[in-house]
This record gives structure tokens, C-alpha cells and sequence, in this order.
């Protein structure tokens, strides 16, 4: 097998993986959902209306950037988005888009995830934005979500769900991870009253830990 062989065959095993962690950590509901992983030029996406007990690495559809398949398949109906976060943010090599419960409840809310705990500095920035509604499938949605993207490693999407880029498939995952219990934490706190957000002076100092921490915000 040639080093490129070698590449896909890692990057399909790899999403079959991330696929089912995230269905396992109950992120992933039926086939509303779907992973990607890029290797050169190529995208290699979940297919359209699988589910994790029927989902293998041979049946993950490969295309190009610009959607023409290659090989056999249907890609999930969210290639296009997967596609633009590509073209925008070249250091992203893999993706994950869910409609975690969490995230889908703050998103239908139309709200950014604002800086009321310190990790949601981790995403890269002050906040995680939430882009504005475009219908699912959509080219417009994959523009609004790699705008959502800019110096940040994850986004929600209105009325629809989140998406999280990585240097991985797991590290997308993780990511995910991380948003859906930041949101569900968020809105606990509504319940409560309006969270005290971290200020200007406070953030600057968190991200200076970040970058010298290990576990600090994901490359990319």
C-alpha cells in the first residue's frame, strides 16, 4: 500500500472511530449527524442517512472540494458545508457536525456561547459564535459556518446543531465533547439567572495559560 493508501485507510478508520465515540457519549442521534477527515486534496465524509451500526470504512464517500465524488456513494447532504470549512481554514483536517441536545437548544436560541467559564476560551477566542440560520445542505450554511470559524475551532449553528474543526478526527470529537457540556452548563445557568461573564483583563489572562498549558486550545 502507498504512503497516500496508507493516509486514507488511517483517515477512514479514524472516522468510523470518532463516529461511534460520539455516538456512544450520546452526541450523536441516529444518522443526524456526520464526520470528515481531509488527506491532500481529497475529503473523505460520512454518507447520507447512515447510522453507527451500519456505518464501515469502505463506505465512507471520498470527493474533491468542489463535490465531485470519486468512487462510489452519496455523501451526507452536509458536504458542502464540511467542503467550505476546508477551502477557508486549510489547517483543518478533520470535522464534526452534530445536533447534540445542548448545543441544538442554545443555537435555536440564536446565542453565542459567551465567556462565562474559562474554558470556553479553549475554543480560541472570547466566545463561540453561533452563525446565523441558513437552511441545512445549503452552500450559504457552509459560508456562515467557516465565517462562524475565524480564530475559533468550533461554531453553532442557528436552529440546527455545532460544528467543530481539528488537527484530527478526535480532536474534532473532543471538542465537540466540550461544547455540548459548555452549553448544557450555560443554559443550567440561565435558569438561575444572567451568568457573570468573564471581562476583558480576565480573558487576556486566561489565554495566556492556555498557550503554555498541554491541554490548551486544539491547533488549528
Amino acid at each position: 500500500m502507498s504512503m497516500h493508501g496508507t493516509e486514507v485507510r488511517a483517515a477512514r478508520e479514524a472516522i468510523v472511530a470518532g463516529y461511534r465515540a460520539l455516538d456512544s457519549s450520546g452526541l450523536m442521534h441516529g444518522s443526524a449527524g456526520n464526520v470528515s477527515a481531509r488527506v491532500g486534496d481529497t475529503m473523505l465524509i460520512t454518507p447520507s442517512g447512515i447510522d453507527t451500526a451500519r456505518l464501515t470504512a469502505e463506505g465512507l464517500v471520498a470527493m474533491s472540494l468542489d463535490g465531485r465524488v470519486q468512487g462510489a456513494g452519496l455523501p451526507s447532504s452536509e458536504w458542502r458545508m464540511h467542503a467550505g470549512v476546508y477551502l477557508r481554514h486549510p489547517q483543518a483536517q478533520a470535522i464534526v457536525h452534530t445536533h447534540a441536545d445542548a448545543c441544538v437548544a442554545l443555537a435555536c436560541l440564536r446565542r453565542d456561547l459567551p465567556a462565562f467559564h474559562y474554558m470556553v476560551a479553549g475554543f480560541g477566542g472570547d466566545d463561540v459564535r453561533c452563525a446565523a440560520y441558513a437552511p441545512f445542505g445549503s452552500q450559504r450554511l457552509a459560508w456562515l459556518a467557516a465565517d462562524a470559524l475565524e480564530a475559533r475551532t468550533a461554531c453553532l449553528l442557528a436552529n440546527h446543531g455545532m460544528l467543530a474543526r481539528g488537527a484530527t478526527v478526535m480532536a474534532a470529537v473532543a471538542a465537540t465533547r466540550r461544547l455540548e457540556t459548555l452549553c448544557r452548563q450555560y443554559l443550567l445557568a440561565l435558569q438561575a439567572g444572567e451568568p457573570v461573564l468573564l471581562d476583558a483583563d480576565e480573558l487576556r489572562e486566561v489565554h495566556g495559560r492556555y498557550a503554555h498549558y498541554g491541554c490548551g486550545p486544539m491547533p488549528g
